[in-house]
Formats: structure tokens, C-alpha cells, sequence
């Protein structure tokens, strides 16, 4: 079991502190404590509950058709949820497919622990939808686990409801699991999907507080699944972190509790910026791209085979401007651009990218 760093992380880490202008982020805007008219003076700083607060999986549950507290489990992030699905679900004889591009971790947790490993790629022809032919030609008898995400990350392509039962029918066909990082669900243009561990107990839906909510730093996730599976994901975590931080379960209890008063503010400003990504990218002729249908990130391409690392190497050392090289994706003509942040930000950010272009060999 050998764990390396992922460029991505790398990238965030090296240089997204040192910018004045961030349209590399995946997220919406950040929330300040100071918002939420929270008072914890009396909160014990005790241990947590295991598979997470009982009122806190109470509010979660409650946006699964006909489904319990008992099968939830809030995590640190919806990173630890993905590693405790796989690590708890596929052993070392067993296979895993993983559509790619998608955050990186979803693919380098299986190949660190050693899980055959099978990427289903997208293409942009196919506008990043995954070719359902493909994925059935890519399970065997030792298929564990499907991985998907939608919306997508980096690409914010959006599978159809449609596509979304024909999955649940391969899955039940094969007798495999489904694991669909449901992290942008909320934020989706047109009708969000079903959750999709309410519609087969082989479907498995994992989401967070960091993307839609601007809640990164409380570190809040969790996983949606048949109860079986959720004691499987709580062995795991007692093996890492055992419980959540209390201080950011009553933070996110706080945010659902208003879940619509914050998603109404959050959807107006994502609608806004987008308006304006979209209108920019119309006048682009050295970018072309897939427009997203979901979440708050897009992934144009560069109309000539030349990597966007110097791109975005000018970007932020001359215009102190942050997004994203595709090569932190393995996909090195296209860079990913975030569109949740302040609209100020982000038109400031697409104009430097303009006078990057310029600079550029293309």
C-alpha cells in the first residue's frame, strides 16, 4: 500500500495561496461563521457519534426518498467517504471502473491500495457522458465497484435520468456496486437526479458540504447506502478517525436547517456567473469547450495540441490568477475553471486569462 501525492493537490497547494484572483476553485464562495449566528459557548468538545450526530443524520435523510438515519453515515469530507466505500467494499482480488476525468482520488485510492484498476474514459465528442456500451464491456466476474461522478468534476457534463436506471440495471445485472459521487447534486441546471441509492441497494451516493454549500473547512460529508453497507463504512473510519469534529456537525446542522434560504442565494449568484463564463466563452477562438449542466466547474479545451501548464504557470505569476492545468487531470489541452466564487473575481479572472492567451505560443 503505497499513497503519493496527487498533481492536483499539489497545484492547489503551490500556488492558490499566493493569487489575487481564484477561478481555479470548485466550489461556490465561502461562508464565514460569522453568517450563521451560531453560538457554541455550551457545546461539549467530546467525542462524536460514530456514524455521525443523530439529529445531523436525521436532516440528511430526509432528502432520500423513504430512507433512515441508520443509512447514513456523515464523514470528514466526502473524501473519506469514498476511501471507506472502497477500502470496506473491494478486496484484493476484486476490479474496480472509474470514469475518467474525475477528481483524482476516486482513481489513486484503488491503485494505492493495490485494486485492479480500469478507467472508463470520456470524451469531449461524446460530451463527457459516459458510453454505456463501453462500461458493460469493462466489467468482468472480479468487478467490485463502478465509479461515477455527475455533475462531474472537472467537467460538469451531467448524465440523464435515463442513463442514470440503465446504470442501476448493469449494476443489478452484474451484481456489482455502484458508487456515484453526488457532490454537485443540488447545484444541477435542470432537475437534479434521484439520489441513487434510493433507487437500488447496490447504489451507493456520496455528497458533502464543501462544493455547493461553501463549507470546505468544517470538513463534512457522507454516504447514503443500505444499512450493510454503512457498517462497513463505520468499521473503516474507526480505523482512521472514528467520529467528526462536533463543532462542524452543528455547523452543518445549522446550514440544513436552511438548507433552501442558502441554496436560493447560492443558485442566483452560480446563475449569474455563469451568464458571464458563457458569454466569454462564446467569444473564445482559442478555447473551445462542453457546456456544463451542472456544479460550478467547466473544462475547455485548446483548439491546438499544446498543454495549458504554461497557461496557467503565466496566469499566476504574472496576473496572480488561479485556475487549474489539465494535466492534473491527464488531459493536458484542457485547463478546469470554477465559476462559483465572487462575480467580480471571475470577471477579473477571465479577462487576465485573455491576455494569457495572447502570450502563449498557440
Amino acid at each position: 500500500m503505497v499513497f503519493k501525492r496527487m498533481k492536483i493537490e499539489e497545484w492547489f497547494d503551490s500556488y492558490q495561496y499566493e493569487v489575487d484572483y481564484d477561478i481555479g476553485e470548485s466550489g461556490v464562495k465561502f461562508l464565514k461563521f460569522s453568517s450563521l449566528n451560531l453560538d457554541l459557548g455550551d457545546l461539549p468538545l467530546r467525542y462524536g457519534h460514530h456514524r455521525g450526530s443523530p439529529e445531523l443524520r436525521e436532516l440528511i435523510a430526509q432528502d432520500y426518498e423513504d430512507f433512515s438515519p441508520d443509512q447514513i453515515a456523515v464523514t470528514n469530507g466526502a473524501s473519506e467517504a469514498n476511501f471507506a466505500v472502497i477500502a470496506s467494499l473491494v478486496g484484493p482480488s476484486d476490479h474496480v471502473i472509474v470514469e475518467h476525468p474525475n477528481y483524482p482520488s476516486l482513481y489513486e485510492v484503488p491503485k494505492s491500495l493495490n485494486r485492479r484498476t480500469h478507467l472508463l474514459h470520456l470524451s469531449f465528442e461524446e460530451k463527457f457522458k459516459p458510453n454505456l456500451e463501453k462500461l458493460e464491456s469493462l466489467i468482468t466476474p472480479q468487478t467490485k465497484l463502478i465509479i461515477l461522478t455527475h455533475p462531474n468534476n472537472p467537467t460538469g457534463s451531467m448524465i440523464t435520468e435515463k442513463m442514470l436506471y440503465a446504470i442501476i440495471k448493469i449494476v443489478e445485472k452484474h451484481n456489482v456496486y455502484l458508487l456515484l459521487d453526488e457532490t454537485y447534486r443540488e447545484l444541477s441546471f435542470n432537475k437534479p437526479l434521484p439520489p441513487a441509492a434510493t433507487l437500488s441497494p447496490h447504489a451507493i451516493s456520496i455528497t458533502s458540504m464543501s462544493k455547493v454549500y461553501g463549507l470546505p473547512g468544517i470538513r463534512i460529508g457522507w454516504v447514503a447506502a443500505d444499512k450493510s453497507i454503512i457498517e462497513r463504512v463505520r468499521a473503516v473510519r474507526e480505523q482512521l478517525t472514528i467520529c467528526n469534529c462536533v463543532i462542524s456537525e452543528e455547523i452543518a446542522k445549522t446550514v440544513l436547517r436552511r438548507k433552501q434560504e442558502f441554496l436560493k442565494d447560492i443558485k442566483q449568484k452560480v446563475a449569474i456567473n455563469y451568464e458571464i463564463l458563457e458569454s466569454w466563452m462564446r467569444n473564445q477562438e482559442d478555447l473551445e469547450w462542453v457546456p456544463p449542466e451542472g456544479g460550478v466547474v467547466c473544462f475547455p479545451m485548446l483548439r491546438v495540441e499544446v498543454p495549458t501548464d504554461d497557461l496557467c504557470r503565466i496566469l499566476v505569476k504574472k496576473y496572480r490568477t488561479f485556475v487549474v492545468p489539465g494535466y492534473c487531470f491527464e488531459m493536458s489541452r484542457h485547463l478546469r475553471i470554477g465559476f462559483g466564487g465572487e462575480t467580480s473575481e471571475l470577471r477579473r479572472g477571465l479577462s487576465n486569462m485573455n491576455k494569457a492567451l495572447k502570450e502563449i505560443k498557440i
